[in-house]
């Protein structure tokens, strides 16, 4: 890194750099080694939310594979070192410029993305961001509240793909496929999805009419109930161990899946595709729906409208609106639509406490950051987990 090192002494030797120098020129080695190293190797990472409990707590840390699918050459290239898209200590302070801006572009990796990996991506709906809002999705307030109110109530920002948020899920289903939930149980091409080990779902506990003893349901690691109905009916987020478990509790009569909308007046376009009028979907019982693959076409109709209207407009960047009852797809008629990438359908363990693909929709390919791979740390409110260390990803 001696960038003087043509220069040349009274005795024709190079010069000797100084301590500051010799500190300077390691420093900026460290810098471009490290950021190399986080593009196109890996990535630490750190879980900030319950989404893919237990399989993933609250203050894992990861280490996120670049290379398991390709390194994806940065699309914002000028960025600040080791800084994701904010300046430290501030709320809106860009980290990055999009005074030079490149395609999409992923080398060569070990594997494509498969079903049931633990994927890191972009925040799809994290193109335009609400600063301070306690919901991470803009599009979510705007359709709750309209358009007017969240402009006057917050500062809005835009993002470029690789600086939008960064989430942690499932991959449920890959390009081609259809997937179906039924009653809480995901169907992939009609075949159901095997449950993750650690993934918990909320159940219906119905018992005899007592309450479930609580030092029992402490030592199987279950807190709760979250609600209670007709005073024998107790809602628990389980694991299927604790399921099984309590399917043996001489008081239980029975353990369903809680479905929300048989208990509330279910708000329906919280759920995509947000069609109420075609469309009156749930967490637990959705779809089919097939999932956009590379170079495959969909006819477009007033039904379908809704599911690809983002994908056509905003991930493939095309225009798109409807006139006279016609589509028209950057500026000509149209009544087919060829998809130009894969997309990915992404889903929590924690299934009942996960902001994923069931609210906001599809992962673009463009969208992949890498594959969860290793958690090097954990801690909790009792310090380090030193049973999770160095604990590979399932």
């Amino acid at each position: 890194m001696n960038l003087a090192f043509w220069k040349k002494n009274k005795e024709g030797q190079p010069k000797k750099k100084s301590t500051a120098r010799e500190w300077l020129d390691a420093g900026i080695f460290a810098i471009i080694a490290a950021t190399l190293i986080r593009t196109f190797i890996f990535e630490a990472y750190t879980i900030p939310t319950p989404s893919m409990e237990k399989t993933l707590l609250v203050n894992d840390f990861l280490f996120v594979s670049k290379i398991s699918y390709g390194p994806r050459i940065p699309m914002t290239p000028l960025a600040m070192p080791f800084v994701h898209h904010t300046m430290p200590f501030t709320k809106s302070t860009k980290a990055y410029s999009e005074a030079i801006k490149w395609k999409y572009k992923r080398l060569p990796g070990f594997s494509d993305i498969k079903r049931y990996d633990v994927v890191v991506f972009n925040f799809p709906e994290g193109d335009t961001v609400a600063i301070d809002s306690p919901d991470p999705s803009y599009y979510n307030m705007v359709r709750q509240n309209g358009w007017q109110a969240v402009q006057n109530s917050y500062q809005i920002i835009h993002r470029p793909v690789d600086k939008r948020e960064n989430y942690i899920k499932r991959c449920m289903a890959e390009a081609g496929d259809t997937l179906r939930i039924v009653h809480g149980v995901v169907y992939v091409n009609g075949q159901a999805a095997p449950v993750p080990l650690a993934s918990q779902h909320k159940y219906v506990v119905e018992t005899s009419g007592d309450q479930l003893n609580g030092s029992r349901l402490e030592e199987l690691g279950i807190t709760g109930p979250e609600y209670t109905f007709d005073n024998n009916k107790f809602v628990y987020n389980l694991t299927p161990e604790n399921v099984a478990a309590l399917k043996k509790f001489p008081i239980v009569k029975n353990v369903t899946v809680y479905e929300e909308s048989n208990y509330i007046d279910f708000n329906y376009n919280m759920v995509f595709p947000h069609d109420t009028a075609h469309y009156k979907w749930t967490e637990e019982n959705f779809g089919p729906l097939y999932i956009p693959k590379k170079g495959a076409t969909v006819k477009l109709d007033d039904s379908n409208f809704a599911i690809y209207d983002r994908i056509i407009r905003v991930y493939e960047g095309n225009t798109l609106e409807k006139k006279d009852g016609k589509f028209i797809i950057n500026g000509q008629p149209a009544d087919s639509y060829t998809f130009k990438m894969n997309y990915y359908w992404m889903m929590g363990d924690n299934r009942n406490n996960s902001l994923d693909s069931r609210f906001w929709g599809f992962v673009p390919e463009d969208h992949v950051v890498g594959k969860a791979w290793l958690i090097w740390m954990s801690y909790g409110e009792n310090g380090i987990r030193w049973s999770r260390l160095f604990r590979g990803i399932k």
